[in-house]
């Protein structure tokens, strides 16, 4: 499968053909099977993670093959215009999904595992990955590529950022069990390991360093390396003040985001309550 996305991704869109949908029919029955990942667990790497450029091919060759068409199911009231080759994602009760309604929508080509909870409204799209035993929350967001594992909850309002494009770049990786907090927003490539915490209003990229008052070091990222926060860090909205020119002299604070420790049982204890939501 590998060798026939990276070859049909050099093909001109003009020059498509039936063999080329028949290929990606299958290669997105990959994805939504779970099958074939963005990217994959790989202890050798740094990050923990390498990435599957050819995966991230063969979501775009799906754009470049699909017409948009008309899949409205009344057009006057609710109109729906996409590309023909990334419909809705088909449920019936035996996938084991709970999907409550009120306007969610989950985008053909990406997995979601037994036991996830959909609450409306929330939007998934194409490539995601979303483990078993997770909850998305109200007004979340996990974008294209987006790796989510077990049994996490994503709070409400809470974005989990695509990256589709370059397709050598990692997507945003979150690990089992980690609590996203309401109106977080994780971008730009960074990796939540497994059991951290981020408290509301976090907000992590690749241009926002963080600060670890209990190892006493600063994350950050660089060219080469996205931002990793360190598995059961508990991680909250801070600031930081400016340390020369005018901004200093005016007393002005930057956002950042601060560890401020490492999971413990009283951390657990609070988190149990998502327990009983499930």
């Amino acid at each position: 499968m590998q060798k026939a996305i990276e070859a049909a991704f050099q093909i001109p869109a003009a020059q498509l053909g039936d063999a080329e949908h028949k290929l990606f029919q299958q290669f997105k029955a990959g994805l939504n099977r779970g099958d074939f990942r963005a990217a994959s667990p790989d202890p050798s790497a740094a990050t923990g993670w390498s990435v599957n450029a050819w995966v991230k091919q063969g979501i775009l060759l799906g754009f470049r093959l699909g017409q948009i068409v008309d899949m409205s199911i009344d057009t006057q009231r609710q109109p729906y215009f996409d590309k023909a080759t990334y419909p809705v994602k088909n449920f019936d009760a035996s996938s084991g999904v709970r999907i409550v309604p009120g306007g969610s929508s989950i985008r053909d080509g990406c997995y979601v595992g037994r036991g996830v909870t959909c609450m409306p409204p929330m939007y998934i799209n194409v490539g995601a990955y979303i483990d078993d035993g997770t909850m998305v929350d109200s007004h979340a967001l996990v974008g294209s590529c987006a790796q989510i594992g077990k049994n996490c909850h994503l709070s409400a309002a809470a974005q989990i950022g695509g990256v589709l494009e370059p397709v050598g770049a990692l997507p945003v990786i979150i690990e089992d069990e980690v609590m996203v907090g309401g109106n977080c927003g994780v971008y730009e490539g960074t990796v939540v390991q497994r059991r951290a915490v981020l408290g509301s209003g976090v907000i992590l990229n690749r241009s926002t360093p963080v600060y670890d008052l209990v190892n006493e070091r600063v994350l950050a990222a660089s060219d080469d390396s996205p931002l990793v926060i360190p598995a059961e860090a508990v991680v909250v909205a801070g600031s930081r003040q400016v340390s020369k020119g005018i901004g200093k002299e005016w007393g002005v604070s930057l956002y950042t985001p601060v560890i401020v420790k490492y999971r413990d049982q009283k951390t657990d204890g609070k988190l149990q309550l998502e327990d009983l939501l499930r």
